[in-house]
Order: C-alpha cells, then structure tokens, then sequence
C-alpha cells in the first residue's frame, strides 16, 4: 500500500481522516495506515475481519501512542446501535468488500443525524480503454483475492439520501474520495 498510496492516492488518507470529528468508527481499519492522520481528540474505534491485520493495526497504534479501540468486526453486519456515531470512514476497502452495497448501508445506519461519512477508493474508470482494463483485470482480481476495480460507491452514498460535501476524483479518474453528510434531521 505504500507504493500505491506515493504514486496514486497521494495525500488521501490526509484529506479523509484530517475531517474526522467525535466518535469515529473507521471500517476496515486494516494494518492501521490511517493512524496517524487522525487529529487529537476524537474517540476513535478500528474493525477488522482479519485478526493478523488487526494486530498489526495494535502495533502500529501503540508505536504512534495513539488511543484506538480496535476490534474484530465485519462491515456488512457492524456492532453499533444506530445513530451513534459522528464520523464514519472507509479508506481502499470498499473495493474488497464482498457485499459493498451492504457496507454502505451499515455505516449509513450508524451515524447520526448530521453525522459525516468519508469515503475513498479506485474506482471505475470515466474512459473506456480504461474500463476495458479493468474488467480484464477483475477476471483474476474478483475470484483470486475480491478484488473491484469497476465500484463506484458514491452513486450508493447519493442513493442513500446523503449530500455530498466534498468530492474530489483524480488519477485519470481511477481514485475517488468524498465527504458526505447525513441529513440533519432534528427539529429546531
């Protein structure tokens, strides 16, 4: 990932976590590469389907003295009530998800009225040699590790009522990243 993240997602993780606010629950926490983008002061909680990540996740927070709660969790069945969160995000891992609709749902769920969702991913390609490539791709990628490169999960976000508030694609439009808000729905 620090290849990828040097010549094609840059300054994401940054731009994603550097948002985060209250109560965070980030998904697919893997090895913990987010860590140290997260400003000081939120209540941060990691989960991951795969413990030896996991692990790797608890040493890295403990080499950065950073307070984590970090758990075994899957993102199509998360262990949160609803409405409880502020900030939910999800960093390159949409993309392994095997039910990724569901995913998106789950963490719509469990943020609060106002509560932000950030989002970043490759994504399918705007140009169609691209897009060819990738489905070649996809061929191996899918069966051999679960690997999507043909997702768009912000269409999901907008189908899921939320506004965008910022987005930004790059890369020949093979990266996305996007904050999203949850309608606010209280009363005045």
């Amino acid at each position: 990932m620090g290849f990828m993240d040097r010549v094609l997602f840059g300054d994401t993780r940054q731009w994603v976590c550097a948002q985060a606010t209250g109560r965070v629950l980030e998904v697919a926490i893997g090895t913990g590469l987010n860590l140290r983008h997260y400003p000081d002061g939120i209540d941060l909680t990691g989960i991951e389907l795969s413990p030896a990540m996991l692990e790797l996740a608890r040493r890295r927070a403990h080499e950065q003295h950073r307070t984590v709660d970090l758990r075994i969790g899957d993102a199509e069945a998360l262990e949160f009530t609803d409405s409880s969160l502020d900030t939910v995000v999800c960093t390159f891992s949409l993309c392994a998800i095997p039910d990724h609709r569901r995913a998106v749902t789950e963490m719509v769920r469990v943020l609060r009225p106002g509560g932000l969702l950030l989002l970043s991913d490759h994504v399918v390609a705007p140009h169609p040699a691209l897009r060819a490539v990738q489905r070649l791709a996809e061929l191996a990628s899918v069966p051999l590790g679960g690997e999507h490169f043909q997702r768009r999960p912000i269409e999901l976000v907008r189908a899921a009522g939320l506004s965008i508030e910022r987005h930004d694609r790059f890369a020949a439009g093979l990266v996305e990243r996007l904050a999203a808000r949850i309608p606010d729905t209280a009363l005045p």
